[in-house]
């Protein structure tokens, strides 16, 4: 029998936190990182508790960014107990229904606008008055390197020409240009279905903004609108950008970029975030055997082709994965994977 040194340390210190030992303790999930919730009930109470171990994870950052959202009237959660030491934080409870639970195309327009409206909060937090790492060249190009180190090479066993890899070097150096030259805002940088909590008052519960930056201010409006766990058509991507940039004049901001450059940086800020996603989903199952997000590599890959097929600048990246057959080559692998 595996015993979990982890949740007996955690009940060990929530015993000395709330006095008592008649508290229940029950998974609650896990992330993509080394961190696991618990949901903790007590005296009629339900609270979450965040397992970071500190050899791999620094609960410095996620206390920091709670508070500066805290501030800026965003419904981040309350931090109740911590302990850097041991790496647990005992916070408040948005339930368990996310976004994702809840999105149709009955309740989309809703709940994107009540994330939008956040983003919006987010996007008006000054920048002077925080201490956050930049979403700069180096950090862009090492995200994009995932791609072809875990996905092409190390999954596909794909081996890219010099050719190859001199044609992906340029796509890749176009899209991080792309992303610096777009205005620089609060950037949560996980601003998906999954970390959107639906709760009655001040929906949405943010949850999953320790690696905020200061970046792109497209690049939370691809991750909601392009998840890779829930697609929608062009058309209302489209339309709810547009609307996005409306609400912005709405709130006196005083843009000097067009519709048509909008929606390019838009779109290439998706295809640098979904290089990199395909890139952890890849390292989640070959470094840590975690499957649950190879599912989602179609739709990813499917989102990169699609916009690099637009664009002339990037479609020698779509050329890249139509020649080597990177598609198809992962739908063996996946027919594979769930047939052992």
């Amino acid at each position: 029998m595996v015993i979990d040194e982890r949740k007996q340390l955690l009940t060990e210190w929530l015993t000395g936190v709330f006095s008592t030992s008649k508290f229940s303790c029950e998974p609650a999930s896990s992330d993509a990182s080394f961190r696991r919730y618990f949901r903790v009930q007590f005296e009629g109470q339900s609270f979450v508790v965040m397992d970071a171990p500190p050899s791999h994870e620094d609960c410095t950052s996620f206390l920091d960014i709670a508070s500066i959202l805290s501030n800026n009237g965003i419904n981040a959660p309350v931090i109740f107990h911590q302990s850097l030491e041991k790496g647990f934080l005992v916070l408040s409870d948005f339930g368990s229904t996310s976004f994702l639970d809840q999105l149709s195309d009955l309740t989309a327009d809703q709940l994107y606008d009540d994330a939008v409206q956040v983003l919006h909060a987010m996007h008006e937090i000054s920048l002077i008055d925080i201490s956050i790492p930049r979403y700069d060249l180096n950090l862009l190009s090492r995200e994009m390197e995932l791609f072809e180190n875990w996905f092409v090479d190390q999954l596909l066993g794909v081996d890219f020409s010099g050719e190859d890899k001199n044609a992906l070097h340029v796509v890749k150096e176009q899209l991080a240009q792309s992303a610096l030259e777009q205005p620089q805002v609060f950037v949560h940088r996980d601003y998906h279905s999954r970390n959107l909590m639906v709760t009655k008052n001040d929906n949405p519960g943010i949850i999953d903004f320790q690696d905020a930056v200061v970046g792109p201010m497209t690049y939370d409006l691809v991750s909601l609108y392009r998840d890779c766990y829930i697609a929608w058509p062009d058309v209302k991507v489209y339309a709810w950008l547009d609307q996005f940039c409306q609400q912005r004049q709405q709130r006196g901001c005083l843009d000097s970029f067009d519709k048509a450059q909008f929606h390019q940086w838009f779109d290439w800020m998706g295809v640098q975030r979904h290089l990199k996603a395909i890139g952890i989903f890849s390292r989640l199952l070959l470094r840590d055997s975690k499957e649950g997000y190879l599912k989602d590599i179609p739709r990813t890959l499917a989102y990169i082709t699609a916009v690099c097929a637009r664009y002339e600048k990037l479609k020698p990246l779509a050329k890249l994965i139509e020649e080597h057959q990177l598609m198809a080559k992962f739908e063996v692998l996946q027919l594979e994977q769930s047939s052992s």
